[in-house]
């Protein structure tokens, strides 16, 4: 989560839209990018998956994939990182790519 609010900061600080804005508190992450909507991104400890509710594609739960080193949604197989470059792409109009793939080697 440190690692994806730290890129979300960076990116926002790029764009420079007042209206942009990225809060983290409490194990909960929220993206307000204005007319395009509101992501909030937590962790569930307890059930060791990470949620996601995204504007555009809904809620997904997302579970760690050793195999893969990323957090996966298992009814599509796709990455968490992977959606959200793809929807902050089209929504900013700009290429993102927010870092997120190789978890283990961003754990401190």
């Amino acid at each position: 989560m440190d690692s994806l609010l730290e890129s979300l900061e960076v990116l926002l600080d790029d764009i420079a839209n007042p209206e942009y804005e990225v809060e983290y508190h409490s194990g909960v992450l929220t993206l307000d990018l204005g007319q395009h909507g509101t992501y909030v991104i937590n962790k569930q400890p307890p059930n060791k998956q990470i949620w996601l509710s995204s504007p555009l594609s809904g809620p997904k739960r997302y579970d760690y994939s050793e195999d893969q080193d990323d957090w996966i949604y298992s009814r599509d197989q796709r990455g968490l990182g992977e959606l959200l470059n793809e929807e902050l792409t089209n929504a900013l109009a700009q290429k993102v790519d927010l870092q997120l793939s190789n978890v283990s080697s961003k754990v401190e």
